[in-house]
């Protein structure tokens, strides 16, 4: 027994070494990890709380859209920006605002809050569609210059088409017809194939003297050379929804 005693007791000495040694480590590293769980558990009910304050607004908003009701809009998407700014609810609302007040005939407004989609929303996207808006908005103010250099902005493909026919517009306006053909061929040239929106711009680019591209050849065995049947339009162009931007 006196032998186990002694095992024992040195097993005790030992693990009081290893604990007067790590003891610090080890607590302040167990109250991190609990720390670190409490808060993530925090953060999750804070951004589902978020998300469900911004989604109420944003239903007011829209119900105020529906009725036109500009002074609840301007507040909804006022509390939006300012207590929600991060989330998409945020950068879509301004887009519906900024289509009412267009349509209101404030364009500072409209200016005021597609300017506030670019510069603070984090979808690509929707950074994309408010800076077509606001060359829009720009072209008819016959602010041609403003509208081009909004058009410079890097988009992605899928929006290529539309800015090289929105540039073509302002080109076209601003008196330079050479220009604006080779904006409005490259919108074709962008455009997919079976757009029917292609039509629309050969029209245009026909307008300023220009000649529409060749259609293209039938397919191997079809038998006949007629060009392929429209198609819907291209991602790019039914991206925005009608109620959240401004109309021309």
């Amino acid at each position: 027994m006196a032998v186990y005693d002694l095992q024992e007791q040195d097993q005790l000495d030992d693990l009081k070494a290893w604990w007067t040694r790590w003891g610090n480590v080890v607590t302040t590293a167990a109250l991190v990890v609990a720390l670190a769980l409490v808060g993530w558990q925090g953060w999750r009910w804070w951004i589902a709380q978020q998300a469900g304050d911004a989604s109420a607004l944003f239903a007011g908003l829209a119900q105020a859209a529906r009725t036109n009701d500009l002074p609840k809009a301007k507040d909804a998407v006022r509390e939006l920006e300012d207590r929600f700014a991060r989330t998409g609810y945020a950068a879509r609302g301004a887009l519906i605002l900024a289509r009412l007040q267009f349509d209101a005939g404030d364009t500072a407004g409209t200016t005021a809050q597609l300017q506030w989609v670019i510069d603070r929303a984090n979808e690509t996207e929707l950074k994309e569609i408010a800076r077509y808006r606001l060359a829009e908005v720009h072209l008819n103010q016959k602010q041609y210059d403003e509208a081009l250099k909004v058009l410079d902005a890097k988009h992605g493909d899928a929006f290529a088409g539309l800015y090289a026919d929105l540039r073509g517009d302002a080109l076209a306006s601003a008196g330079r017809p050479a220009d604006a053909r080779a904006a409005y061929e490259t919108a074709l040239a962008k455009l997919d194939a079976k757009s029917p929106y292609r039509t629309y711009v050969q029209v245009k680019l026909q307008a300023v003297g220009g000649s529409p591209p060749a259609p293209p050849a039938a397919a191997a065995g079809s038998g006949s050379g007629a060009a392929p049947a429209a198609a819907a339009a291209p991602a790019a162009a039914v991206a925005p929804a009608p109620a959240a931007v401004p109309k021309k």
